[in-house]
């Protein structure tokens, strides 16, 4: 295994939260191996996804984008990322769009979108509306994607405060989402790249938790355990902090891997070797023959 290789664990969660249905859908997928060389790089897929348009139809939303990213990948598994996921959102956007037009009446639906997807070391996080992505390293809490809101540009423009966007009754409005048009506006959906290294910390989250916990509760709590069990923590805690939302977290940690050592072969199949009786003689005559030199020195 290639020096700087990492392992991935993940753990996720979801939660209904403050609502009477959960319109959050998530997945984490293992991708097949691709060889690299001399090495195969595992993979790994995360996919959150909030929805929106009322009872029923934001699971409706949120539940298509998640299954075609997930299709996107079985059907090229070994396909660059990049291009892949645009595609899959493309295609997303488009599966929802048309799933809300085939009503009748034609209903408004949407979902917000962020995905990680894994090789070895390195990620690619692609993401549309108000669901993020954060990097923990060195132990500070870094924001990958950036909101696609309203109240995110207004904080851009410096119009408000980060603060006051917390606050903001138009929080929710957002600029960007899956369904909300035929086509996808070409910027979308906006991609980043990185190198994880060991004890990084990748977290994927709805907008139902970190309006109720701050980053330094957030820092900590993904600090506290493994990814298994500080997912299902992350959520608790939204939930006991009041969220009127749906929670969802899933939590990626990056561990230096072993390097796989190859146990040396042995084998079994092959009876010991034996001295030929003709050698043995020849050498019990040699021995007779070097004591009894010794001997005859001795007298001497």
């Amino acid at each position: 295994m290639a020096e700087g290789t990492v392992r991935i664990t993940i753990g996720s969660s979801t939660h209904v939260g403050g609502r009477t249905t959960n319109e959050d859908s998530i997945d984490v997928q293992t991708l097949p191996p691709i060889s690299d060389g001399d090495q195969e790089s595992e993979g790994h897929l995360m996919i959150l996804a909030d929805g929106m348009g009322g009872y029923l139809k934001g699971e409706v939303a949120s539940r298509l984008a998640v299954e075609t990213v997930r299709e996107m990948f079985v059907e090229d598994p070994a396909g660059d990322t990049v291009p892949l996921l645009k595609q899959a959102f493309r295609r997303a956007n488009e599966r929802i769009y048309s799933n809300g037009q085939g009503g009748s009446p034609p209903q408004m639906m949407g979902t917000t979108l962020v995905v990680a997807a894994t090789r070895g070391k390195y990620a690619t996080i692609a993401s549309i509306g108000d669901s993020r992505a954060y990097l923990v390293r060195a132990g500070r809490l870094n924001p990958i994607t950036r909101d696609h809101s309203l109240v995110a540009d207004q904080v851009e423009m410096g119009q408000i405060t980060a603060e006051e966007a917390r606050e903001s009754p138009h929080r929710n409005i957002l600029t960007h989402a899956l369904g909300h048009k035929a086509k996808l506006d070409v910027k979308m959906p906006s991609v980043f790249e990185l190198t994880l290294l060991p004890e990084d910390r990748l977290f994927l989250c709805t907008d139902g938790f970190y309006d109720v916990v701050s980053e330094d509760d957030m820092l900590a709590a993904l600090l506290a355990g493994p990814p298994s069990e500080t997912a299902t923590a992350l959520v608790e805690l939204a939930v006991s902090r009041g969220s009127s939302d749906n929670v969802s977290a899933i939590v990626a940690g990056a561990e230096a891997a072993r390097p796989r050592v190859p146990a040396l072969a042995r084998r079994t199949d092959v009876a010991p070797r034996r001295i030929p009786p003709e050698v043995l003689a020849v050498a019990g005559i040699l021995l007779l023959a070097v004591i009894g030199l010794l001997l005859f020195l001795l007298v001497l």
